[in-house]
């Protein structure tokens, strides 16, 4: 796999299980995360490989969904998932992994971008992104000072 095109990482004061269970949750995902605000499961729901759902995105006045299908779901390791279009096209990868500490763990949030090259001016124009990296170095920054928030305050 190719270098991500924006990651970050935190040091968080709990327990790798729980940071998992913070980042594998679409929902609780959706109240740390700057435009992702939402889901619902398509068919069955829970987490775990090969399980989807259908992300509800936001920024400003623009809306937009996703289907994202979990590819990786290693309690307390690694969770993962891959976005498409609502046509199927790549748009990106979220991996989230986690290590253990000897007081808690570090969390690292790393996005690719999978957009074909012809994609990404329609795509930007819809979202109002145009510098799709600057701004999810930005995304996975505030996600993960809410994240470590999270994780700390209910440990």
């Amino acid at each position: 796999m190719t270098e991500p095109s924006a990651t970050g990482k935190i040091a968080i004061a709990a327990p790798p299980e729980k940071v998992y269970s913070l980042v594998s949750d679409p929902g609780a995902l959706a109240g740390m995360a700057e435009e992702y605000e939402g889901h619902r499961w398509v068919g069955a729901a829970g987490v775990a490989v090969g399980a989807k759902f259908r992300g509800r995105n936001r920024r400003g006045i623009r809306r937009w969904s996703t289907l994202s299908t979990i590819t990786d779901a290693d309690e307390g390791k690694r969770f993962a998932f891959e976005v498409t279009t609502f046509a199927g096209l790549p748009v990106a990868r979220w991996q989230y992994d986690i290590e253990a500490t000897g007081d808690g763990c570090v969390a690292v949030e790393s996005t690719w971008d999978r957009r074909p090259g012809w994609l990404r001016g329609p795509t930007s124009l819809f979202t109002g992104v145009w510098r799709r990296d600057d701004a999810n170095r930005a995304n996975i920054a505030a996600t993960l000072a809410r994240l470590k928030a999270a994780a700390e305050t209910r440990v």
